[in-house]
Order: C-alpha cells, then sequence, then structure tokens
C-alpha cells in the first residue's frame, strides 16, 4: 500500500518536488523545536543525512537493459531501464527525516 502511494505521489515531478520540500521542512522543524537544534545545523545534517541515503537508496530495484533484454544500441548494457529517480527521491526523504530525528535525539547523550 505504502509503495503504490509513493508511486502515485512520484508521478509528476511538481508532485515529486512538493512532498520533498514538505517532509524535509518537517522533519528539520522538529529537529529544532525538539531536540534544540539551530536552523542551520538542523537543514546542513539533513542534507548530509539526505544525501548519504540517497547514494544507499539507489541501487534498489534497478534493472539493467542487458537484465531486461532491451538494450539501445550504442549504449551501455550495465545502464538501468527504468531508474525511478522521482520514487526514490521521495524514500531518501522519508527515510532521512527519521533518521534526522533520531539522530538529533542521540545527539545530547554523546555531548555534543
Amino acid at each position: 500500500m505504502l509503495i503504490s502511494f509513493v508511486k502515485n505521489l512520484a508521478g509528476s515531478l511538481w508532485s515529486t518536488i512538493a512532498v520533498v520540500v514538505v517532509v524535509s521542512c518537517i522533519a528539520v522543524a522538529i529537529a529544532v523545536t525538539a531536540f534544540g537544534l539551530r536552523v542551520s545545523g538542523g537543514l546542513a545534517l539533513y542534507f548530509v543525512i539526505w544525501w548519504i541515503l540517497l547514494f544507499a537508496v539507489l541501487p534498489f530495484g534497478v534493472r539493467s537493459q542487458a537484465e531486461s533484454g532491451e538494450v539501445v544500441q550504442g549504449s551501455e548494457p550495465g545502464a538501468p531501464t527504468l531508474p525511478a529517480l522521482r520514487e526514490k527521491a521521495i524514500w531518501t526523504t522519508f527515510i532521512a527525516s527519521i533518521v534526522l530525528v533520531v539522530v538529533a535525539a542521540v545527539f545530547p547523550l554523546t555531548g555534543l
């Protein structure tokens, strides 16, 4: 059910951008108000977490042209047929928001 919901949200570029911006703002606002981070610190931490998780999420569900049997003439056979980047941006945003809140909660325990 959640997978089909994310696919519907990723239907257009503008809905994907809207979801990423709204969920990101909510996560940073929670980290700032609940855990005492500055807005700049919350944004910087979220940015780093989001990019690291994007590179972790990118390989999921990718089929190469060779695997699907549809190799385009002149392209690399290992190139993805359908990378689904909008869906991966939404998944990365959801996961990064959860990780940001957990990291912001753990920061006071570490003495940083």
